[in-house]
C-alpha cells in the first residue's frame, strides 16, 4: 500500500519559527505586492454563491471554471499573531495570480491549535482564526473549499474521533473505520458539522452557511474504509452525512473529497485504477459521487505515490488517462462537474528538476481547459500545495512557493487567464485585464 506521507508529517507541532523566517515573509510581502493598490481590509469584495447547472458551475449565470490551490494550513497560521501575516500574503498572492478558490482545512481535532478540543468542545481562539481566514479570503475575492475532517491522522482525523469514543466508554470498536459506523461517533461528527455551518463569523457577522465566500464544503479528505471493500459502509455514511449537511445549509455546494479510485464492481477498476490495491479501499468514484446531495465529484492525482518504478514520461501518460477518464465520467455517467482537488509531483524523484513539475501541471491544465472550452464537466484543479517563504516546517515534497520560479509563475497565471477568457471576464474585470493583457 502506498503511504500518503504528504500530509501525515504535517501535524502542526507548535514549532516556533525563527526571526529570520518572519523577516523574509515581510520582505516577500513588500517586494511581491508593492505594486498592488492597498486593499480596504474592512471591505468585503462582492461575491455571489456558486451554483451548479448539470456539469457546470455558474456564478451570476455565467460558467465558473476554477484555477485553484491548496493551502491547508491557513486556520492554523491565523491563530498566532506572528504567523497570521502569512494568511494574508498567501491569499493576496492567489488573487494576484488570478486564482479563484483555495482549498483548506476547517478542522483540527484534538491536536495542537485544536478547533475541536473534545467532542462538542471548541476553542474560541481557533474559531476566531477560522473567522479571520474566511474574512480575509472575501477581502481578496478568493472563495474557499472547506474540508470538515481528515481520513488521515494529521490534525486529528477519524483516529481522534474513535479515540474520544473509546475514552468515553461508548465506542463500539477501536478500529479507525468505526468512525463510519459507530452511532456515537456519527453523533460527534454531526454536532461538529452543525457547529461549523451555523457559526456566526465574529469579523463579518455572517453565518458560515450564509457566506458566499465559501465555495463549497468537503465532507472528508480522502475517505477510505478498508474494513469493508464492498463500499457499503462508506456509502451509507456519505448518504447520511451529505443529507445532514444539506438539511442545515442548502446554499452551498457539497463534495466528498475522494481520491478518485474505482471500486471492485466498476469496469474501470481494471483499466484505469493504478493497481489492484486501489479498488479495495471501500471507496468508489462513480457510486459515491452519484449520491444526489453530492454536487460535484472530486479526484486527486499522485503518480509518484501510485507508481514507484515508472519514469516521468510513463507517469505523464497515465496522468492524462486518469484525468480524461474522470472527466468522461462527469460528462456521461454522473452529469456533474469534476474537480481535481489535489495534484502534485514529488521532488524526491530521482533526477528531479522543477521543469518536470511544470510539465505535469501543464498536462492537467490543458486537459481541463479543453473540457471547459467544450462545456464539459472538467471544472477545475487545485495544486497541492502553495506556501509563502519561511515555511519549511510546513512543506513536503510537493509544496512550492509559486513565484520563486518565473516559468512556473507564468504557467499558473496563463491557466487563470485562459479560463477567464472562456468566462468573458477579461475586459470587464480590471484586475484580470491588467494581469492577462500585460506582457509576461
Amino acid at each position: 500500500m502506498v503511504l500518503h506521507y504528504k500530509k501525515k508529517m504535517l501535524g502542526g507541532q507548535g514549532l516556533f519559527y525563527p526571526i529570520v523566517g518572519f523577516a523574509s515573509l515581510l520582505a516577500f510581502m513588500y517586494m511581491s505586492f508593492g505594486d498592488l493598490k492597498k486593499i480596504d481590509l474592512h471591505q468585503q469584495m462582492k461575491l455571489s454563491f456558486v451554483q451548479r447547472n448539470g456539469t457546470q458551475f455558474l456564478v451570476d449565470g455565467r460558467p465558473f471554471y476554477i484555477n485553484g490551490w491548496n493551502s491547508y494550513w491557513l486556520m492554523d497560521h491565523a491563530v498566532d499573531e506572528y504567523t497570521r501575516p502569512r494568511v494574508r500574503a498567501m491569499l493576496q498572492a492567489g488573487a494576484k495570480m488570478g486564482l479563484t478558490v483555495c482549498r483548506t482545512w476547517a478542522f483540527n481535532d484534538g491536536a495542537y491549535h485544536a478547533l475541536q478540543v473534545s467532542p462538542g468542545r471548541f476553542d474560541e481562539r481557533v474559531f476566531v482564526a477560522l473567522d479571520h481566514v474566511i474574512a480575509e479570503a472575501g477581502r481578496h475575492g478568493i472563495r474557499l473549499l472547506l474540508s470538515l475532517v481528515n481520513n488521515l491522522q494529521a490534525y486529528g482525523g477519524k483516529t481522534q474521533y474513535v479515540k474520544w469514543a473509546w475514552e468515553e466508554g461508548v465506542g463500539l470498536s477501536s478500529s479507525n473505520d468505526s468512525f463510519f459506523f459507530d452511532p456515537s461517533i456519527r453523533h460527534y461528527f454531526k454536532n461538529y458539522v452543525k457547529t461549523v455551518l451555523t457559526r456566526k463569523n465574529t469579523i463579518t457577522g455572517i453565518e458560515y452557511r450564509d457566506d458566499p465566500t465559501i465555495f463549497a464544503w468537503e465532507l472528508m479528505n480522502e475517505p477510505r474504509c478498508r474494513s469493508d471493500a464492498s463500499g457499503d459502509t462508506l456509502q451509507d455514511w456519505i448518504e447520511e452525512m451529505a443529507a445532514f449537511v444539506k438539511s442545515i445549509d442548502s446554499k452551498h455546494l457539497l463534495t466528498l473529497g475522494l481520491e478518485g479510485f474505482y471500486g471492485p464492481k466498476s469496469p474501470k477498476s481494471l483499466t484505469v485504477n493504478p493497481g489492484p490495491w486501489s479498488s479495495l479501499l471501500g471507496a468508489d468514484f462513480i457510486r459515491n459521487s452519484k449520491i444526489p446531495a453530492i454536487d460535484f465529484a472530486s479526484a486527486h492525482i499522485y503518480p509518484d505515490q501510485w507508481f514507484h518504478d515508472q519514469g516521468l514520461e510513463e507517469k505523464l501518460k497515465y496522468v492524462a488517462k486518469w484525468t480524461r477518464s474522470h472527466i468522461e465520467d462527469g460528462d456521461k455517467e454522473l452529469k456533474k462537474p469534476v474537480m481535481f482537488t489535489e495534484f502534485g509531483l514529488s521532488n524526491l524523484n530521482k533526477d528531479f528538476h522543477p521543469a518536470q513539475r511544470e510539465r505535469f501541471y501543464k498536462v492537467v491544465f490543458d486537459i481541463l481547459y479543453e473540457s471547459a472550452k467544450h462545456n464539459g464537466s472538467g471544472a477545475g484543479s487545485f495544486v497541492w500545495q502553495f506556501l509563502v517563504g519561511g515555511m519549511e516546517e510546513y512543506n513536503d515534497d510537493f509544496g512550492i512557493v509559486p513565484w520563486e520560479r518565473a516559468s512556473m509563475y507564468r504557467l499558473i497565471i496563463g491557466q487563470s487567464c485562459k479560463l477567464a477568457y472562456l468566462r468573458g471576464l477579461i475586459h470587464e474585470n480590471k484586475r484580470l485585464r491588467e494581469l492577462c493583457l500585460k506582457p509576461r
